[in-house]
């Protein structure tokens, strides 16, 4: 289980810095299951979509390396 544990946060680090290039360069995805909401004064994002692929892409990485 070790080494497993250690594949997996591995994978979440270099998601998070890939993530966090992204947004110091201002690039930013939005696919169209997400909801944006633009008022005068504030701009309110619901990243519904994009929680549904991370969800499914970090299921299918899981059953991958937790099989027994």
């Amino acid at each position: 289980m070790g080494r497993t544990a250690g594949i997996i946060i591995i994978f979440i680090g270099l998601s998070l810095l890939i993530y966090g290039v992204f947004l110091i360069k201002g690039i930013s995805f939005h696919i169209p299951l997400d909801i944006v909401v633009k008022k005068k004064g504030y701009t309110v994002y619901f990243p519904i979509g994009t929680s549904i692929v991370i969800s499914v892409l970090l299921t299918v990485l899981a059953s991958i390396f937790l099989r027994k």
